[in-house]
């Protein structure tokens, strides 16, 4: 499904074309190479970047970050783009596990050095997971998330990527709002599970995004249905049907159904996306 979801949001931004152009090229040029010596500014560690995709759910334990992470490494492994992660949930960061990534970021040479982002998976990653010992509370307020995210985003070296794929924190509040209209958005997904009770914060996501004025690409549908192993039997344990009732509501496209499916826990925890340790399966 990642596959599916990712081709029609390139088809969105026109990349498409562009997936055979950057196959073979291995070589990367740095923010701070493509500058000279210009100071770096907030813009500079993302004005390489051609576009940036949220990926927002408004309702914590839907599958969100599961998403964005397979989203991000189908769009690098399988169309051969160049992609980035960004991990905007600081209170509680999993990009770096799900990643299979851990350990401070390196700093660029120079007198205003650049965090060097993490890469696997053909994708570079920033995680606030990286700077927290696992386990431990991130006790920050609203002013000290919001620095702290500002200088993953900005003071990062992301270098030249097709696509940023922003991995947004669970809510509709300031972190969300400052999100919205401070990082220069492409586009927005939202992601639910088909219950009542996640399409109701779902809803409020769809509509934070559009009062930012935040173009939205779509919805994906999570746990849409388990299959049994033994049987075959597929039951609706969250209900049927709920994500494309509201799509159809705000005029959105369905970009993909994914099953609750036991790999998906199973790839997530050992830091292996589904996309590529089971490239054949329904998940993928």
């Amino acid at each position: 499904m990642p596959r599916d979801a990712c081709r029609r949001l390139l088809s969105a931004f026109g990349l498409l074309s562009q997936t055979r152009k950057y196959a073979s090229q291995s070589g990367r040029h740095t923010a701070a190479q493509q500058t000279g010596n210009l100071k770096p500014t907030k813009k500079l560690g993302l004005q390489n970047v051609s576009h940036i995709v949220a990926v927002t759910s408004a309702k914590g334990g839907v599958g969100k970050s599961t998403t964005a992470v397979n989203l991000a490494v189908a769009m690098a492994t399988s169309l051969k783009l160049r992609v980035g992660l960004l991990d905007g949930d600081v209170h509680g960061p999993s990009l770096g596990k799900m990643m299979g990534l851990a350990g401070e970021p390196a700093l660029s040479a120079g007198p205003q050095p650049l965090m060097l982002p993490k890469d696997n998976w053909r994708v570079r990653v920033m995680s606030f997971a990286f700077f927290a010992k696992e386990g431990q509370a991130v006790a920050l307020r609203g002013p000290m998330v919001n620095n702290a995210f500002d200088k993953m985003a900005w003071g990062t070296d992301w270098g030249a990527l097709d696509v940023l794929v922003l991995d947004m924190p669970p809510g509709t509040g300031d972190a969300q709002i400052n999100l919205g209209q401070r990082v220069p958005l492409s586009g927005a997904i939202v992601v639910s599970t088909p219950q009542d009770i996640a399409l109701l914060d779902a809803k409020r996501g769809v509509q934070l995004f559009q009062k930012l004025g935040v173009p939205l690409l779509g919805m994906v549908e999570n746990m849409s249905y388990h299959q049994c192993s033994a049987c075959g039997h597929k039951e609706h344990t969250f209900g049927e049907g709920g994500v494309t009732r509201t799509a159809e509501e705000y005029g959105l496209p369905v970009l993909g159904q994914i099953p609750l499916d036991i790999s998906i826990r199973v790839r997530s925890d050992s830091g292996a996306p589904v996309v590529v340790s089971e490239p054949s399966g329904v998940c993928a």
